[in-house]
């Protein structure tokens, strides 16, 4: 054999070793998964960014938030929101302006502001009761539809004169107090005092809508009920009468020094506090507060809980994006927790 042929025959046998070699070394790195370009460098998958961690934690990682001056209103329930919340919102979203505004021929309301929401007067509403079907209606023959976004937990507080001696009331004694059956209190474990019942009228808010809906079963209020325009009003009547009796959201109610919470439950004996117990005495306040039972609110054990809801709607245009954006405002974990300060559970 010639020094050529030779030749040719080692490069040959080289060519081939070299690639038996490196088809070996890339079957086995498919095999077993190994992947040169990551080997040195950890796991493939790329972090989270510092924004996308933090999204929905405070009125900044908010998206979508529209500029211009909205108006909105609704329930009075809401008040504690509109003083303590809406202002941190205002600060940190200067371009979403928010402005309540009142219905100049009624009572404000969880009622009236979904009207005026209907009626283009207010671009959402602020509501302390679910939307009724024929209001869902209303809305559908304007040509749109509504939306409503619960952001906390609220619940109705039973008020009596701090002086009244009595443990508790069942929903069926609250329902007969109401509906005339039960006129003193000696018929529920009280002294024998007469029964002043107060209430708002059930066009003034959903906090009455929800009341004879849920505990009245839909029946009407006794003639012995007498209608206030204000739970202030009302509170200063309890405040003077040792047999009165109101009801309203239970932050409006816990934290008062002239009158006191009663428990509530389902059966009798059965109570549970709307504040955290101990109560605080009256001697006690302002000083110290009565606090929300938030435990009893969350878990459903206080009998008459509700959600808050945005109502928005759904229309395409800036007011629906305004109402999105005051609604999920107030879902991150900064206005959950300016929702707990005003006295309400968070929802989240």
């Amino acid at each position: 054999m010639s020094q050529k042929n030779e030749t040719t025959i080692l490069v040959l046998s080289i060519l081939i070793t070299v690639g038996l070699i490196a088809g070996g070394f890339w079957w086995f790195t498919r095999k077993s998964g190994v992947d040169l370009n990551t080997i040195n460098s950890g796991s493939t998958k790329t972090p989270q960014t510092g924004s996308e961690q933090a999204t929905g934690n405070t009125f900044s990682s908010v998206k979508d938030v529209p500029t211009g001056l909205f108006n909105y209103g609704g329930s009075t329930s809401w008040a504690p929101i509109r003083l303590g919340v809406d202002p941190a919102i205002q600060a940190a979203r200067p371009e979403l302006r928010l402005r309540y505004v009142e219905p100049s021929n009624a009572s404000p309301g969880s009622g009236t502001g979904i009207q005026s929401l209907i009626d283009g007067q207010l671009a959402f509403a602020q509501s302390s009761r679910p939307v009724l079907d024929q209001e869902l209606s209303r809305a559908q023959q304007r040509g749109f539809s509504l939306k409503q976004i619960p952001v906390a937990i609220d619940g109705l507080a039973v008020a009596v004169n701090p002086n009244l001696n009595i443990p508790g009331l069942t929903i069926e004694q609250l329902k007969s107090i109401y509906t005339g059956k039960i006129n003193n209190w000696s018929q529920v474990g009280g002294p024998n005092i007469p029964i002043k019942p107060y209430s708002r009228r059930i066009a003034d808010g959903g906090t009455v809508e929800l009341f004879v809906q849920d505990i009245l079963g839909g029946q009407a209020f006794s003639s012995n009920v007498e209608f206030i325009s204000t739970t202030t009003q009302a509170l200063q009547k309890l405040a003077d009468s040792p047999g009165s009796i109101y009801y309203a959201s239970a932050p409006e109610v816990i934290p008062q020094c002239s009158i006191k919470a009663l428990p509530l439950g389902r059966t009798q004996g059965q109570y549970i506090a709307p504040y955290q117990e101990p109560s605080v005495l009256p001697s006690e306040c302002p000083g110290k507060r009565n606090k929300l039972n938030i435990e009893a609110f969350q878990s459903g054990k206080y009998p008459i809980t509700r959600n808050l809801f945005v109502v928005v709607k759904q229309n395409g245009q800036n007011e629906q994006q305004a109402g999105v954006a005051y609604a999920n405002l107030l879902l991150t974990e900064q206005g959950q927790q300016l929702i707990t300060q005003a006295g309400f559970v968070k929802i989240r």
